[in-house]
């Protein structure tokens, strides 16, 4: 069987489409597969069991990147075309059969919208491929088993938790009467999100912290996770990477819906702001572009009492 499937730009969303590549993989053995994804998003399937071919795109106001994948795509047989963003593209690709998502706006978690597709009574989970060499360079880089993951930088400002309290509720976790007491802080991010994620670092420079900020590959940065105790990250490609590694995963939300992107997993939990996503968006002369953190009403004693929580019922 060959398999399409064309999936989101973005890392995050690209991650939460997984679990329903991976049900393709467990159903159909020998199923060969040509993933359509975003240029950041296409590392997460280099290590894909049967993937004959990653298509990178890079997104064109002019929309030439669709034309691209037609070209790449149109003399082949498919058995199967899933189309994630509801291209034109794929009516226009000759296949057996067709799965499409249309987007609908409301409170439907992603995972559970992707899964409706197969007619699934329950979603299966995003899941990683990570490769033994990604691994073995995590080491190189986190060599100690006994450390949490901190990410405190998002796509945009918005949604960026302040790096001080990141900071203070990093020393909280790790703290002797912590729920991780003694272990290392390893600070994760991409090189472009350096600047936003100095502030926590310089409230953390008198501590046991390792700053990969910038310094490692994106399967690299998902091995790391997944070997860590815990995570703690604003809504963000780096907490559904986690989430998806099985990792006891926080995230913190303002300005984003968690009923449509929490992490997702039993292993995970979410806290957000005291005020409501509608509270933080709909005000007068709000633009996403200029504004700065919105997460102000998220204190660190809910992220704190959240993490708590979650410690226990993860260690039940």
């Amino acid at each position: 069987m060959r398999l399409l499937f064309i999936t989101s730009t973005r890392i995050g969303d690209a991650v939460l489409s997984s679990g329903l590549l991976g049900h393709f993989i467990d159903k159909s053995q020998g199923v060969r597969i040509t993933v359509a994804c975003g240029v950041d998003a296409a590392p997460l399937f280099k290590n894909l069991p049967g993937c004959e071919k990653v298509i990178p795109l890079r997104k064109s106001m002019a929309g030439s990147h669709w034309l691209l994948l037609w070209s790449k795509c149109a003399l082949t047989p498919w058995d199967i075309v899933v189309d994630l963003r509801a291209s034109a593209i794929s009516w226009l690709l000759p296949t057996k059969k067709r799965l499409i998502l249309k987007r609908h706006k409301n409170m439907t978690h992603r995972v559970v919208e992707i899964g409706a597709l197969t007619g699934l009574k329950v979603p299966p989970e995003p899941r990683l491929w990570i490769s033994p060499k990604d691994y073995a360079v995590s080491r190189e880089f986190v060599p100690k088993d006994e450390f949490i993951v901190i990410a405190p930088t998002a796509n945009w400002k918005g949604k960026q938790w302040r790096g001080d309290r990141f900071a203070q509720l990093a020393r909280r976790i790790t703290d002797i009467k912590g729920i991780c007491p003694r272990f290392t802080i390893v600070v994760l991010g991409a090189s472009s999100e350096k600047s936003a994620a100095n502030e926590m670092l310089r409230s953390v420079a008198d501590i046991p912290v390792i700053d990969l900020v910038g310094r490692t590959e994106l399967m690299v940065s998902a091995a790391v996770i997944s070997r860590s105790k815990f995570f703690v990250g604003n809504d963000s490609a780096l907490m559904h990477i986690a989430a998806a590694s099985g990792v006891p995963t926080l995230g913190l939300f303002g300005p984003s819906r968690e009923e449509n992107y929490a992490p997702w997993g039993p292993h995970c939990a979410f806290q957000r702001t005291k005020a409501s996503y509608e509270e933080l968006i709909y005000q007068p002369m709000y633009d996403h572009r200029q504004t700065d953190s919105l997460m102000d009403s998220l204190t660190v004693d809910m992220a704190e009492q959240a993490a708590c929580d979650l410690w226990d019922r993860i260690k039940l």
